[in-house]
């Protein structure tokens, strides 16, 4: 029996060979672009969505052209008032951040290292993450008013539970023989904290830290609906009210923007602590 292969499986292996060595050439290619590749579909979507504008596949009352929202962008900016609306903004976001952050970190730690005060805490605190967020609004706005306190603790509220839960669960999913051993080299509380439940838990801690933001960025909207005068949410409204889609979408282009910016300084910091991990993704 011949091992020789037909000139058919030849023809069809130096095509596989051939297409796999095109996919290497362009995933190297893509490689070299280093965090400029993850432009590429955002701005082919662009292009896609202005040719279908431009060509009247839309309507332009209601999803006016990238070149439209970038105009009404580059209109705030000359106005002054753009700077201004992304400055109350990103205040708002940060310091809820911040208070949602140290709160949730104190819990998750708490109940994730004793088990008692988790069976105690931990259920009213889910109960309490089911709640919508829209749900809180009237509650502060008839405890704080409607100055920036509500619209803060608005957005801390909403950073709170993911950064809470993934710390929680991260220190819970410790392997237990890690600590045994620990313990056998007769390490005390602190360094078992320090040298065994910190390098741990500190990859689901920032994937907390990242949900956490992100969820402030959403929940920042709901925050200037309560009697904000300025903000994206406030602009994102306005142009609703008022008839203008193009307003509407540049606030959404500008908080995805101020979102991905502010999650890449989360990841970029991140790295920088987990530098000694040999994950998966360091080697592609």
């Amino acid at each position: 029996m011949s091992s020789s292969l037909s000139p058919n499986q030849l023809a069809g292996n130096l095509r596989d060979k051939r297409s796999h060595n095109l996919l290497t050439q362009i995933e190297r290619s893509l490689n070299r672009l280093g965090w400029f590749k993850g432009l590429i579909v955002p701005v082919i979507l662009l292009i896609i969505w202005e040719i279908a504008s431009k060509s009247g596949w839309i309507a332009p009352n209601l999803l006016p052209a990238p070149s439209t929202v970038l105009s009404t962008i580059g209109d705030l900016a000359k106005a002054g008032d753009l700077w201004k609306h992304i400055g109350i903004t990103l205040y708002r976001v940060f310091l809820g951040f911040a208070i949602g952050v140290g709160v949730a970190t104190i819990f998750g730690a708490i109940t994730g290292y004793s088990r008692l005060i988790h069976d105690l805490i931990d259920p009213l605190l889910q109960s309490l993450r089911s709640i919508p967020s829209l749900a809180w609004v009237p509650l502060f706005l008839l405890w704080m008013g409607i100055q920036e306190t509500p619209k803060i603790a608005l957005i801390a509220v909403g950073v709170f539970f993911p950064v809470y839960l993934s710390l929680m669960s991260g220190i819970q999913s410790v392997d237990r023989k890690l600590v045994e051993v620990g313990k056998i080299y007769r390490l005390n509380g602190l360094q078992l904290i320090q040298r065994v439940f910190l390098p741990a838990t500190i990859p689901c801690y920032v994937v907390g830290l990242r949900s956490g933001l992100g969820l402030g960025w959403m929940f920042v909207v709901a925050a200037e609906l309560m009697g904000a005068s300025q903000g994206l949410g406030f602009l994102l409204v306005d142009g609703q009210t008022t008839g203008r889609p193009e307003l509407t979408l540049a606030s959404i282009l500008l908080f995805a923007v101020l979102g991905k910016l502010t999650d890449g300084a989360i990841s970029f910091l991140s790295k920088r602590f987990l530098h000694w991990q040999d994950v998966y993704s360091s080697h592609t």
